[in-house]
Parts: C-alpha cells; structure tokens; sequence
C-alpha cells in the first residue's frame, strides 16, 4: 500500500473520529447514565424489509451519531449488523474508501461500501441501480445529514458521491437547503 494512502486514510479517520466523539460529548440527546433507558431502543423485526440486504456497519463504541446513523438505517427497513472497533483505517483501505473521502463510520451493505452520513434513500437507489461502481461516500460529517440533525431543522447543502472502480468521484446526489 502507498504509504501517503494510508497515512492519508488515517489522518482522514482520526479526525472524522475525534469530531464525532466531540459531538457526542456536546449533543443533549446522549442520555447521562443515570437517564439512559433500561432497555436500548429496537426497531421491531416487522419493519425490517427483507428484500434489504443486512447492513454491516463499523464504527467506534463511544460515536454517538454513528449510532443515531444506524437508527436510522433500522427505520428505512434495514437489518444492521453493528462491528465496533478501535481502528477504522484497515477497514476503510480493505474496503477502498478514496483518500479524502472518510467519515466516521463504514458500512458494507449489499457489495458496496458506504461512507459516513448518507441518506438511506441513497443506498436504495444504489441497491437498485446497482452501478459498477465501489459504492457511495459522504466526506466529513455535514450538519443536517442523517445521524447529524440539528435541532432547527437545518441541513447543510452536501454531495453524496458515488466512487467508481477505479477509485474516482462523481456526484450522486444533491441535499441540503442552499448557503
């Protein structure tokens, strides 16, 4: 492996990670230990659509919007299959995550790999059109995305892209409210 690529990637990871858990530790909706529900939340196995394939995502135990990510993946239908781990990088390089490109959080879902806060909506499109392509990535963590709701309603304008067999990028799809 290219040692700038994996530096790269790494750097991209620890800062995507050391974001996430900063907003964890700031967002009012993680629950103190002494609010926390006694049981977790559950999406109930009806909603689970089965034509959906399982979604395997990894993510760092303490990501809270890694978390509420995965929530909402449960409510759009899909079964997750969460891996907490220490070290994301070796999963992002397996999984040919774009130099650049990272987030805190990896999934495989389907044969694709998908990267950081992307709609679920998106991921069914992908599942649909099933491109030849690596699967779909969201740098960074823009406010509005799923997992990153801002209290207001806001979404930040951001691209999902799409990453092509060789690597390359190319816009995918259009959110937010505009500058």
């Amino acid at each position: 492996m290219n040692r700038t690529l994996s530096l790269g990637l790494l750097l991209g990871t620890v800062l995507a990670t050391a974001a996430c858990a900063r907003a964890a530790e700031k967002s009012p909706a993680t629950p103190v230990a002494s609010e926390a529900p006694a049981m977790p939340a559950q999406v109930s196995p009806a909603k689970i659509d089965p034509a959906l394939p399982v979604a395997i995502v990894h993510k760092t135990a303490s990501c809270g919007c890694c978390g509420i990510w995965v929530d909402h993946l449960k409510a759009a239908g899909f079964q997750v299959d969460v891996r907490d781990t220490d070290d994301m990088n070796p999963i992002k390089v397996r999984l040919g995550v774009p130099v650049g490109k990272a987030s805190c959080h990896t999934a495989e879902i389907g044969g694709y790999v998908v990267e950081g806060h992307i709609p679920a909506e998106d991921i069914k499109r992908l599942l649909a059109e099933r491109p030849a392509a690596r699967g779909l990535v969201l740098p960074g963590m823009p406010a509005g995305s799923p997992g990153m709701e801002m209290p207001d309603g806001y979404v930040q304008p951001y691209t999902v892209e799409l990453v092509r067999a060789d690597g390359s990028t190319e816009p995918y799809a259009q959110h937010g409210q505009g500058g």
